[in-house]
């Protein structure tokens, strides 16, 4: 009879400790996915920075061109 309430106990901690290992390697994966969510993020970032220069040299050319066809409106 007393080794009932022990392997009981038993049992149970090694529920917890299978549950507790699927619980690491859940946040696990989920460090890692947050991780290259970042990187995706960053890249974006850049990409926007980029355009926006593209942009401003457009614009800057434009400015030039309006002002050799005389159209520009003041």
């Amino acid at each position: 009879m007393s080794d009932a309430p022990d392997n009981l106990i038993l049992v149970y901690l090694r529920r917890l400790d299978e549950k507790l290992d699927r619980l690491v390697d859940s946040v696990a994966d989920l460090g890692r996915r947050v991780t290259s969510m970042e990187t995706k993020v960053a890249l974006l970032h850049g990409d926007f920075a980029a355009q926006s220069e593209r942009i401003d040299r457009i614009e800057i050319r434009l400015e030039r061109i309006e002002r050799r066809l005389d159209i520009v409106h003041a």
